[in-house]
């Protein structure tokens, strides 16, 4: 009897197996079509959730072992009474502890954060990089604690990222329902971090998968409503900051001024975008010039960071208490200037010393204060038509945030949300969208695609322009002994011309040779040390690359129209 009933269990699992079997072939196969989908979908967004949820648990945690407060909102004003060498200490150590995590367990010592995923997203089948994500948020973790100024939205984007890989490297997932697990992992990421459930949902398609397809949109709602109930669970239905109660626009009379503000915040926002850029530019002229171990770069700028807090506390870590106090108009014109001037520094020492965290907690602050200054300055000239400061700091924290993101209705949606004001819609729409369009001409649409630029990986131009970047040489080639390839000799005579193309570049290479050469294919080599021939592999017909490429543009134009 016993082992009949054991014979019966046996064949309920197996038959079970099977099934779940099957599903997990129809979700790899149908994507957000199969209702399992869905389901792995809120699965997601509970651990993604819960993963922001734990990150923000472990930086008070370390806050209140390193600085010794428990509310992040008291985080300034405290480190104001600290003594010297504690202010001065805590983020030099901070920067050798993530010096030494960077050097050790990632390839090229850089924190993984939001570019990387939306390169994952569009580059690497909806997948980021495992090992060096894990080094890059305990990295960002100790930085946060530490007295770093940046924000904690790049570690958890990149964190959610990692869960979905996992989740689709399980279930062998195709690219177009890994990228859609990733929007839904970045949804619930986001949604927990800033009680954000609709910009959360915005901010994954709008930023990471930049396409608003329909099969995304439900799956992804689901697990940005899971992240926010976990969210909510631990920290209750609150918004980040309160504004005051009193009227705040003089609505159509004031809406130039906010025209204004959105130039002005645009401007603010490149200044805030290329003083990073031109810091990481000068840290690493400096590095190689003074061969500087790696792990040294982050403790050197946990020393600057630690001097400036002497004077200027409210630079440490993620900034609400500085941004309260601009929301709520509680700073003069002199200190909105010089917090803006300060800040904007700390980011750019924080991020060119490779020390982790996210820019948009960053971007917040330096807008409020930016906004702040502009409303002192409106309500000086014009006392009669114009509202309060709180309203251009609310305005402003909006501006220069989208323009930094280059989400323009995420960033409008997170501002709302954050408030928990609804009312003063329209000034701030009228203040991101002159800010998103001034500071998109200048850089490349946003803070992420600029430095995805830098690194040589074209997203902003759109597909047509990153799509060969997804197809290697050797992938669509011919081999060399393959039926109907060209004489080896006349091969040969093509790369001694110097017509030919590496093997393990990508048709991005290969393409510009086509076009400046006019021939039907180009000779693909590995290139030897100095002074030897190169290794002849194939060829690679353009014909064959233009059908690899039509190829993907289809794909890519299903998949967002679908």
């Amino acid at each position: 009897m016993g082992g009949s009933e054991r014979n019966s269990a046996e064949n309920a699992l197996s038959r079970a197996g099977g099934e779940l079997r099957r599903a997990l072939d129809a979700v790899r196969k149908e994507g957000p079509g199969h209702v399992l989908f869905w389901f792995l979908a809120f699965l997601i967004g509970l651990a993604a959730g819960a993963a922001a949820v734990l990150f923000r648990h472990a930086i008070l945690f370390l806050e209140r072992l390193f600085y010794g407060t428990d509310d992040m909102h008291q985080l300034h004003s405290l480190i104001g009474h600290l003594e010297w060498y504690r202010v001065v200490g805590i983020p030099v150590l901070g920067g050798i502890v993530v010096g030494i995590i960077l050097h050790r367990f990632t390839p090229d010592g850089r924190v993984r954060s939001v570019a990387d995923v939306i390169e994952g997203a569009a580059l690497r089948d909806g997948r980021v990089e495992k090992r060096a994500g894990i080094a890059s948020a305990l990295a960002s973790l100790i930085t946060l604690s530490t007295g770093g100024s940046t924000g904690r939205e790049g570690p958890v984007v990149h964190m959610a990222g990692l869960i979905a890989t996992w989740v689709s490297d399980r279930i062998h997932a195709s690219p177009i329902t890994a990228r859609d697990l990733l929007g839904c992992g970045v949804a619930a990421a986001v949604s927990a971090s800033f009680n954000a459930p609709i910009a959360g949902t915005l901010f994954a398609l709008e930023v990471i998968l930049r396409h608003f397809a329909v099969h995304a949109f439900a799956p992804i709602v689901i697990a940005s409503v899971a992240g926010t109930v976990v969210s909510r669970a631990s920290f209750g239905d609150i918004t980040e900051f309160t504004l005051p109660t009193e009227r705040l626009i003089s609505f159509y009379a004031e809406l130039p001024a906010f025209m204004l503000l959105g130039l002005f915040c645009g401007i603010v926002a490149v200044v805030l975008m290329r003083s990073v850029f031109w810091a990481t530019d000068l840290g690493d002229a400096i590095e190689k010039r003074t061969r500087m171990p790696f792990w040294l770069r982050p403790a050197i700028a946990g020393l600057l960071l630690g001097l400036i807090a002497l004077r200027f506390p409210h630079i440490i870590g993620v900034g609400y208490e500085t941004t309260s106090l601009a929301l709520t108009g509680q700073l003069s014109f002199g200190q909105a200037v010089i917090f803006t001037t300060v800040k904007v520094i700390a980011v750019a020492i924080t991020m060119a010393g490779m020390m982790g965290g996210g820019i948009f907690s960053p971007s917040l602050m330096v807008g409020a204060l930016a906004g702040l200054a502009f409303g002192h300055v409106a309500i000086s000239v014009f006392p009669d038509l114009s509202g309060t400061e709180t309203m251009y700091a609310l305005a402003g924290m909006g501006a220069v945030a989208a323009a930094v993101l280059g989400a323009p209705i995420s960033t409008t949606l997170i501002v709302f949300e954050l408030t928990g004001n609804w009312e003063t819609g329209l000034a701030v729409m009228v203040a991101v969208s002159l800010s998103v369009a001034l500071a998109s001409r200048i850089v490349d649409r946003s803070f992420f695609l600029t430095l995805l630029e830098r690194r040589n990986i074209h997203l902003a131009a759109g597909p047509q322009a990153y799509l060969l970047q997804m197809f290697s040489v050797a992938r669509v080639m011919t081999p060399k002994d393959a039926d109907g390839a060209p004489p080896e000799e006349e091969i040969w005579e093509r790369i001694e011309q110097g017509i030919y193309v590496d093997g393990n570049a990508t048709l991005e290479a290969a393409m510009p040779i086509f076009e400046k050469s006019n021939l039907g294919y180009i000779p693909v080599v590995t290139l030897s040390g100095e002074g030897e021939a190169p290794e002849l592999w194939g060829v690679l017909y353009q014909v064959d690359a233009l059908k690899a490429y039509n190829r993907a543009l289809a794909e890519t134009a299903a998949e967002e129209h679908g």
